[in-house]
């Protein structure tokens, strides 16, 4: 951090910490698009962005200037190691926010960010950097450098919720699509209020979205997280030849790519249970195992994953230990663990789209399904929610997610967030200290987005 704050007094014009000039810059945000500079850094990718949100034809777009994750490489340890996470933040994140000022938009009014090139760039209307939730060290390095930012170019922060990010980037994606084709844009998408599930390696949480910050957890996971079950279930059933070659400790991805090899083609003959009838019944493999659905036999909205991953585990073992499980097996194996878990979450979506619709018409208002996070990009998981909800009568239900790029933790999505929350009003003030917990939902004991210290709001 000591590096960083005097090269940026160095570059900025004294003219930017004038008041009138700061008056003058906030008059043209309106006419030029609302730009920020964002920070991700909540658990082993250190991200930045540059985006912005512009306005085509009346409508809203965006446009993504800047965007580069680096992972921390934790593949020695097959999962995130805390202080390779935290180390790799600390060696990174510098670089590349200095790499990402060279993509700010160039200023047309002579002042702004002034880089050693000479050329002079606008400057950020405001920061975002991700708050929480997430490891707090890992936190802290992006929190951090952001205040520091701020303080520089005497510009806001807002320290944005992880996992609301997540929730809006469909928005974002809406509006990248708008400023492609404005001609053709609708209004930005989806509209309050949607469902969302959030899916990654760290959180299984289904959400009832009716605003920016009003958002209802109606089911989560009481012990791991899907992301972190199909992980696990990929150590076990993976070659390990496999394991050495994969990029990253990302294995759920890679047990995809390798029980479908073929992409959609490999499940297109999927059939979901039509029936709650036939969610119970055990599907027995022609190798004798089989695996059960969590809560199969009640309504209960709660989403259990470490029942799967042991199931998985226990019949791998079991093997004969001179003998290794069959390369059809291990494909049958872990298609039977994607289909468990994936079920699993359509399941609770159904029962929560039924308590959901009122009773008197029989319409929902929900329209639109967000997944989100980096489960979100499994191309069967997509298939099993649409052929569920079909079947299930709910098939009028829109189902959306990112591109994989934005699924994954980035710095594009917390901008967003930040955007969103910066048009409301919201400013994070520079005590703010970051939150390993913190939840989406305001009737939760910690009040939820608001609930935390550190808010302001311009009315």
């Amino acid at each position: 951090m000591s590096s960083i704050l005097p090269m940026l007094f160095l570059l900025t014009p004294a003219a930017t910490f004038r008041r009138s000039t700061l008056n003058a810059k906030r008059c043209l945000t309106s006419r030029r698009g609302l730009l920020t500079l964002a920070i991700e850094t909540s658990c082993d990718d250190t991200s930045v962005a540059i985006v912005e949100k512009t306005k085509k034809h009346s409508k809203s777009a965006a446009r993504i200037h800047f965007l580069e994750n680096i992972t921390a490489d934790t593949r020695a340890h097959r999962g995130i190691h805390p202080i390779i996470a935290l180390e790799s933040h600390q060696d990174n994140l510098a670089t590349l926010v200095q790499k990402a000022l060279n993509y700010l938009p160039g200023s047309k009014t002579g002042d702004g960010l002034k880089l050693a090139d000479g050329t002079r760039r606008r400057l950020p209307d405001f920061i975002s950097a991700t708050r929480g939730p997430g490891m707090r060290s890992n936190l802290s390095v992006g929190l951090d450098t952001g205040k520091a930012l701020s303080v520089a170019w005497q510009i806001p922060m807002i320290g944005v919720h992880h996992m609301q990010a997540h929730l809006l980037t469909p928005g974002l994606v809406s509006c990248l699509e708008n400023e492609a084709k404005p001609e053709d844009a609708p209004a930005m998408t989806p509209e309050f209020p949607f469902l969302s599930i959030l899916v990654s390696g760290g959180h299984t949480t289904l959400v009832h979205s009716k605003g920016l910050t009003d958002h209802s957890i109606l089911a989560t996971s009481e012990d791991i997280a899907i992301g972190e079950a199909l992980d696990k279930s990929a150590r076990d059933i993976l070659p390990d030849t496999l394991l050495q070659e994969a990029k990253s400790t990302m294995y759920g991805k890679s047990l995809e790519q390798f029980v479908f090899p073929n992409g959609k083609a490999d499940f297109a003959d999927y059939t979901p249970p039509e029936t709650r009838g036939e969610e119970i019944n055990k599907r027995v493999s022609d190798w004798g195992w089989y695996l059960t659905t969590p809560f199969a036999n009640t309504r209960t909205m709660q989403f259990s994953f470490s029942s799967i991953a042991s199931m998985v585990g226990k019949i791998v073992q079991s093997n004969d230990t001179n003998l290794k499980m069959s390369h059809s097996e291990s494909v049958d194996l872990g298609r039977e663990a994607m289909r468990v878990c994936f079920e699993h979450l359509a399941s609770r979506t159904v029962i929560a789209l039924e308590t959901l619709r009122p009773h008197n018409n029989g319409k929902n208002d929900i329209k639109t399904l967000v997944v989100s996070g980096g489960v979100a990009a499994n191309q069967f998981l997509m298939k099993v929610l649409t052929s569920f909800l079909e079947v299930r009568g709910f098939g009028n239900i829109k189902i959306v997610a990112p591109p994989p790029y934005l699924c994954t933790d980035n710095a594009a999505m917390i901008g967003w967030a930040g955007i969103e929350m910066f048009e409301a009003g919201f400013r994070s003030e520079l005590s703010c200290r970051p939150l390993r917990k913190w939840t989406l939902d305001p009737k939760a004991n910690d009040g939820g987005i608001l609930g935390p210290g550190g808010w302001t709001q311009k009315r």
